[in-house]
């Protein structure tokens, strides 16, 4: 695993801990991966999702089953993430994306169609669809990237300018 991972995913876990209990049953949309399995090995009880286009199919994960809905850079790749965020019935939301970068187009795999981002937040764009989706954000981070590559204008701003964001949000009130 990259460097610049290893560090995404080891703040990730750091906050998650800060924010839930290793004994509330997480959802986590997306299919298991290195995060995933390091959340289980952390201690937490986590499924994931089966790799099902979840703009249409999120009805089966959105049960008083999860305590927490978690999404880890998954919302960038749907067309309307607000469904499931509105549907869900989980208390506690934990969730990152990668900012819209002035300086970078959006990342668009002209192979894969499932590896495009629709959506590349502003941190207000973000906070809005979690608001108007009934959740209050608690709790916030910004990350930068910590990939060592090549020299050039795009990396040297990265260093400087925050290229994740990840929230703790508790469901409104009614």
């Amino acid at each position: 695993m990259q460097e610049h991972h290893i560090k995404r995913h080891n703040n990730t876990v750091a906050f998650l801990k800060k924010h839930v209990k290793s004994n509330e049953k997480i959802i986590d949309l997306g299919t298991q991966n290195d995060l995933s399995k390091l959340i289980s090995d952390s201690g937490f009880s986590v499924t994931n999702t089966s790799g099902e286009n979840l703009d249409d199919n999120y009805h089966a994960y959105t049960t008083d089953e999860y305590d927490v809905l978690t999404a880890f850079e998954i919302f960038e790749h749907m067309l309307a993430p607000f469904n499931i965020l509105k549907a869900s019935k989980a208390d506690k939301l934990v969730a990152s994306i990668p900012l819209k970068l002035w300086f970078a187009e959006a990342y668009w795999d002209k192979e894969n169609d499932w590896d495009k981002h629709y959506h590349e937040f502003e941190k207000k764009q973000f906070d809005f669809l979690l608001e108007q989706s009934g959740w209050v954000i608690k709790d916030s981070a910004l990350w930068k990237s910590y990939e060592k590559i090549p020299l050039g204008i795009r990396p040297i701003l990265r260093r400087f300018y925050p290229r994740y964001y990840i929230v703790y949000c508790e469901r409104k009130e009614n």
